[in-house]
């Protein structure tokens, strides 16, 4: 995924005006009102994650951001959202994909459109500003394609400069994470009686 540079977050010398200049050094209260990743997953079948935040402030958030992250030593040093880091030394390219984002996303439910710009930080996605009261529901699709046990986390932004903060009712950064099994058996199978191949409910393995 090839990193976006939005004006002014890279540095390019002389004395134009940084666009995080304009951003307030404040809070801005927000609610994550949706948070849903399967937790079993089994590889080369695409599933979906969706974020839902609201602005529960009276004042707009300037520019609503989501970085997503895989937690633990595996992801330590990844440059990318749902990538770990592979610690063979003299690698030229040490980023190993979990998860394969799927072309044009993420999107904002309710649009047809691609959403979320990807930023100077290639983990985080920006989804403009979120008026007051309002919510954005962002969706990524993506396809599992490494077998095993990881922790996706994300965390929530008001700004892309580091001075709006989004803070929940207990002041604390919006965030949250996810423990997911991916497995690399098929699914178990049986035919119903109108002559479909159905899944059987819990009839995949346990992941490797």
């Amino acid at each position: 995924m090839a990193a976006i540079a939005l004006p002014g977050l890279l540095g390019c010398g002389g004395s134009a005006p940084r666009q995080d200049d304009a951003e307030p050094a404040r809070t801005f209260p927000v609610q994550i009102v949706t948070s849903e990743f399967p937790t079993r997953q089994r590889l080369a079948q695409t599933t979906n994650l969706r974020l839902g935040v609201k602005n529960t402030g009276t004042d707009a958030i300037p520019e609503l951001a989501v970085t997503i992250s895989i937690g633990g030593p595996e992801g330590k040093g990844s440059i990318r959202p749902f990538s770990v880091r592979d610690p063979q030394p003299g690698l030229a390219a040490p980023d190993r994909p979990v998860w394969i984002l799927e072309e044009d996303w993420p999107k904002v439910n309710g649009s047809g459109e691609s959403g979320g710009a990807v930023t100077a930080n290639e983990k985080t996605f920006a989804f403009g500003e979120l008026p007051p009261g309002e919510t954005t529901e962002a969706m990524w699709k993506v396809t599992p394609v490494a077998p095993g046990k990881y922790t996706l986390q994300y965390e929530v932004d008001a700004g892309l400069g580091g001075k709006a903060k989004a803070r929940t009712a207990d002041g604390n950064q919006p965030s949250g994470s996810f423990v997911v099994e991916i497995t690399d058996e098929p699914p178990q199978t049986r035919v119903n009686g109108q002559g479909q191949v159905v899944d059987v409910p819990g009839g995949a393995g346990k992941p490797k």
